[in-house]
């Protein structure tokens, strides 16, 4: 098989061999290891990337894993998912840890996904423009968030670097995720959680843990029929201060949507996988059969289609 050099590659070949490799790492992937321990959809992909010499036969699967990564973290290959393998990487299981903090992908704000958010005394959200992104919805997203959240920050590509900085508010902090994979804080975020609205939090959050935070402050929370609960509900929720409101969304999320489970399992991951592994709410029966997978052989791993 004639081998593709990636160094000499056309921005057509690099956009292809770019989104082959994102669907190595995502949730599909991750789900079908949980479910069989092996994937044919990840035998497909890595039979397509062979001409990219990306790997040998007698490789690891976490090992084509991280061969994988190596080539996204690369300038004209970065995608989201480098973005969220960095803020996993460096601030929740570096800065933080599994125990003390949540991690949150594509948590609902009105009419946006915040791209990552991250609980622990009090809540950061990160909203990623990489190199392949554009800049044009920044403005309504950052103020969407600044509803909800304490912090927000933007994490960019070094291209939109100057653009970010002139643009968003003064309030909203500025990463760059530099060359070496690093996160370098170019403008600290303001922490704006007297400025948060209770409505925005109470519709972004499930019935269930609004009824939490209004029990911890004593609500009395009555009983209705699904089709009149949520209104009731939020009748007493938005009479919650900004401050009761999001120190009661980061406590009650922080436990409703615990990782502490995972903390073992995520250590033994190589690190180019584990923001997937969090991103899958995998159960713990179903945690052995991905490292399982994760420790296959690429000759066996083929064999999975």
């Amino acid at each position: 098989m004639e081998k593709i050099l990636i160094s000499t590659a056309n921005n057509t070949e690099k956009q292809y061999l770019a989104a082959l490799i994102a669907r190595l790492f995502s949730p599909s992937v991750i789900r079908e290891f949980a479910r069989q321990g092996k994937s044919s959809l990840f035998s497909r992909l890595i039979s397509e990337l062979a001409p990219w010499g990306l790997y040998s036969s007698n490789m690891s699967v976490g090992e084509l894993f991280d061969s994988a990564f190596g080539v996204l973290q690369k300038k004209d290959f970065r995608n989201e998912y480098v973005y969220k393998a960095a803020i996993a990487h460096k601030v929740l299981l570096g800065t933080h840890s599994l125990k003390s903090a949540v991690m949150i992908n594509e948590f609902r704000v009105g009419n946006c996904k915040a791209d990552t958010v991250i609980l622990n005394g009090t809540s950061t959200v990160y909203e990623i423009k990489s190199e392949r992104d554009s800049l044009s919805r920044l403005e309504n997203q950052i103020s969407s968030y600044q509803n909800v959240f304490a912090k927000v920050n933007v994490i960019v590509g070094k291209n939109h670097l100057g653009l970010v900085l002139s643009s968003v508010p003064i309030e909203a902090g500025v990463l760059l995720l530099n060359d070496r994979f690093q996160i370098s804080t170019i403008r600290e975020a303001t922490d704006s959680s007297g400025k948060t609205k209770p409505d925005a939090i109470f519709d972004s959050i499930r019935l269930d843990e609004a009824k939490k935070i209004l029990k911890l402050y004593g609500f009395n929370i009555p009983h209705l029929p699904n089709t009149l609960i949520g209104q009731a509900l939020k009748k007493d929720f938005v009479r919650l201060s900004p401050e009761e409101a999001h120190y009661g969304m980061v406590k009650v999320l922080r436990a409703t949507r615990s990782m502490t489970s995972l903390q073992d399992f995520v250590s033994n991951l190589p690190i180019s996988i584990q923001q997937a592994a969090l991103s899958a709410n995998l159960r713990k029966q179903d945690q052995t059969r991905v490292i399982n997978a994760i420790n296959a052989r690429v000759s066996d791993a083929l064999k999975w289609n």
